[in-house]
């Protein structure tokens, strides 16, 4: 069972696009980490 479902997201800094269109589903006891340039 998924505790976090996100579906066609993007996210765009400036010049930069750092997500585009993704899906992602966390389930009950995964764990999840997004690291960027700013750790």
């Amino acid at each position: 069972m998924a505790i976090l479902t996100l579906e066609h997201v993007s996210k765009i800094y400036g010049p930069l696009k750092a997500l585009d269109n993704i899906n992602l589903e966390v389930r009950e006891g995964e764990w999840l980490a997004i690291m960027g340039p700013s750790g």
